[in-house]
């Protein structure tokens, strides 16, 4: 497989079926692929004592990048082969603390894409439904 030549929604069933390796922030933040639809990508995350405040809450740090992982692969499901991209702004609203070792849902949904210029919005809730954070990213497209 030669991931340059795959379009955003190949590229990230095949990372999500285990074909291609995943990228080595899912190490960091563990995270993993539940759903990749074109626009649409559902994940699941775990926060654990690594990613603790000094406080012992989980870091908002955790939240935002796992919103920035399903916000931004929602937007690269939508991208043909050959087309990069780039978070240039992400907007994290936490409004509930995020439980440690437990998981939780992240989903994105791309809102607009033009030849240069992508947005997506983002949510993060408990198994139980409960809205743990929201976020907005915008991501520039780099097109060779």
């Amino acid at each position: 497989m030669q991931p340059l030549e795959m379009s955003g929604l190949e590229l990230l069933r095949a990372a999500a079926s285990g074909q291609l390796p995943r990228a080595s922030m899912g190490e960091t933040i563990p995270m993993s692929f539940a759903e990749v639809d074109a626009g649409y990508v559902k994940m699941t995350a775990r926060a654990s004592s690594q990613h603790l405040n000094p406080l012992g809450g989980v870091h908002g740090g955790f939240t935002a990048t796992v919103l920035d992982s399903v916000t931004g692969c929602a937007v690269h499901s939508m991208l043909e082969p050959g087309v990069g991209y780039g978070t240039i702004d992400l907007q994290v609203k936490m409004l509930r603390p995020v439980p440690r070792d437990q998981d939780v849902v992240a989903e994105g949904r791309t809102v607009h894409l033009s030849r240069n210029i992508a947005t997506s919005e983002g949510t993060l809730k408990s198994l139980d439904g409960k809205l743990l954070a929201t976020a907005t990213a915008t991501c520039f497209l780099k097109r060779t």
